[in-house]
């Protein structure tokens, strides 16, 4: 077997795990995986700041199912990475940062662009590494993808010290393949004793986390959900395990990003089968209200999330599709017919269609809702939509409807502003041929928008749909209980950003839509433009100052839901 340059042996690994992209930004620590890369078959796209890359590489790696990866150089483009690690992590997503670094004699003399980012990575990865021996370049990144894919995805960070990346290792890319990740199976007695509450419960529901999604089992969800005629809520993280349309999708509950009968379907029910979930505090909110007399089954891969923020009266580990699967076939050993819809699908079914959200104001300004009216109207139903943290977000959460899996991505736990474009990249790298809309708010738009410039450089088009009320809504709205006043008033008009002008700069068309009858146009047009012209383009919707999703009172109702009667047990045996 022949020695060649270790960074090769790299690249060759890279090829064989499925990454066909990169993101990232060259610089000299970096430069021999820089010049193997010139020779293999990965696309690099070169961003413009190395969190936006490692957005890049998390929008590629969720839409993909597969581990994303951003390259960037010594010093400040490791610690630059640290916000995309720690969005990875919060979301279960696999990626893997690569850093070059000073030569290792000089790592204890404070050497130019030295920074021990293997410490500074360490809380917000799975795994942090620096390459010590050339000979383990390849074995090392073996390691690194199986540890992404493994248990609860994740990101890892590998330094590369120059002096390392300029050895050679003997390396056969002809006898070496990914290390096989293990799925998880449940215990069968743990299976039967969810079945068993399934069965005793009156009222119950399958709630759909993320897990769902990463774990490729929303056909085994939908399966199991119609053979029991169980409801299905989804988090926020879970939206599209379960399309929207379906007769038991049951909401979603939540303090902010949820649906007003979802969380009344919620607090009727009895028992809860969460699946893939972490409940988090936007999800749970007061959790004596959250667990209230219903009893949990908590399914996850990973066993410490397992009463982490309650103790669930059943608690499972495994993979989430051969624990769907599971439930499934030891239920269908039971009552191989798949049942018939009850009076609880009946009154979750009642709880949808009363209390419902208006989305159909004529007003100017105009009311956020509307303006997802017309998204949810002009978008067909295999658009990806990529979303960051906000006021947006939360109503892009309680009026967007999605129907399948891996088109709904959000930056759920971490949420960094400036996350939707450059996600977005990545996104329409990986799928070309989907349509890609960024759903983003004036502020969030500026922290990166500079990445727009890559896109418009490589020619990645897709639609962004700024909903703009001119301010810092989201915050001012929070400092109000405290009777304190930070909040930065911005406005285009006032010494703010025109954005239509800034994207007119990067080449990219824009358009500013002030009535609510225009929003419908502007949409079809941005589309043809994107599609036409291979830009992104933006249509930035001017919105009501002071609308409050997140905590205002008001909530468009049609009616109050009356009091749920008392329903029969589910019988297994009719």
């Amino acid at each position: 077997m022949n020695a060649v340059p270790c960074m090769e042996a790299v690249v060759k690994v890279l090829e064989s795990e499925g990454v066909d992209t990169v993101f990232g930004i060259p610089g000299a620590a970096i430069l021999p995986l820089y010049a193997a890369l010139q020779h293999s078959s990965i696309r690099h796209i070169t961003v413009r700041h190395e969190e936006g890359g490692t957005h890049a590489a998390d929008g590629w790696a969720r839409v993909t199912g597969n581990v994303g990866v951003c390259i960037g150089t010594s010093g400040p483009a490791g610690t630059n990475m640290i916000t995309g690690l720690y969005t990875a992590m919060a979301d279960s997503i696999p990626m893997i940062c690569v850093t070059g670094q000073a030569v290792s004699s000089k790592l204890h003399q404070e050497a130019f662009q030295a920074v021990d980012i293997v410490e500074i990575a360490k809380p917000v990865t799975k795994w942090a590494v620096q390459l010590k021996e050339p000979a383990q370049a390849p074995w090392l990144f073996r390691e690194a993808f199986r540890i992404a894919r493994s248990g609860r995805p994740g990101p890892v960070l590998v330094d590369l010290p120059l002096d390392v990346q300029r050895g050679t290792c003997r390396y056969d890319p002809a006898v070496d393949a990914p290390l096989p990740v293990e799925e998880p199976r449940p215990l069968p007695q743990a299976v039967r004793r969810a079945v068993d509450l399934l069965a005793a419960a009156k009222r119950p529901l399958i709630l759909a986390g993320g897990g769902v999604i990463i774990a490729d089992a929303h056909e085994e969800l939908r399966r199991l959900a119609e053979h029991l005629q169980v409801p299905v809520q989804v988090t926020l993280m879970g939206k599209g395990a379960f399309p929207e349309d379906h007769p038991l999708f049951a909401g979603m509950a939540g303090i902010q990003t949820q649906t007003r009968w979802g969380n009344a379907a919620f607090l009727d029910s009895d028992l809860v089968l969460a699946v893939g979930a972490r409940f988090g505090d936007r999800h749970t909110g007061d959790l004596d209200v959250y667990r209230g007399n219903r009893r949990f089954i908590h399914v996850d891969i990973e066993p410490m999330q397992l009463g982490r923020v309650f103790e669930p009266d059943l608690g499972i580990v495994g993979h989430a599709r051969p624990v769907l699967a599971g439930l499934l076939d030891e239920a269908r050993s039971r009552h191989p017919a798949p049942r018939r819809p009850g009076k609880w699908v009946r009154r979750v079914g009642e709880l949808r269609a009363t209390l419902v959200r208006r989305d159909d104001f004529e007003d100017v300004p105009i009311k956020p809702p509307r303006v997802f009216r017309e998204i949810n109207e002009h978008f067909g139903r295999d658009t990806t939509f990529v979303t960051a943290i906000g006021l947006y977000q939360i109503w892009s959460g309680q009026f967007q409807t999605t129907y399948l899996p891996r088109r709904y991505l959000v930056c759920g736990q971490a949420g960094p502003l400036g996350w939707e474009v450059p996600a977005a990249i990545g996104v329409k790298t990986a799928h070309p041929e989907r349509d890609v809309v960024v759903v983003v708010g004036d502020y969030s738009f500026q922290f990166l928008m500079e990445e727009v410039a890559v896109a418009a450089q490589y020619n990645i088009p897709f639609v962004i749909v700024m909903i703009n009320n001119e301010y810092l809504g989201l915050i001012r709205q929070a400092e109000i209980p405290y009777g304190m006043n930070f909040a930065v008033d911005l406005h285009y008009g006032e010494g703010g950003i025109d954005h239509v002008k800034a994207m007119e700069s990067f080449g990219c068309p824009a358009r500013r839509v002030e009535l609510p009858g225009d929003i419908r146009d502007a949409l079809a047009w941005a589309s043809g433009e994107a599609a036409r012209r291979r830009l992104p383009v933006l249509v930035e919707v001017m919105v009501e100052r002071e609308a409050n999703a997140a905590m205002g009172p008001s909530l468009d109702a049609v009616k109050e839901f009356e009091p749920l009667p008392e329903l029969v047990a589910v019988d297994w045996s009719d």
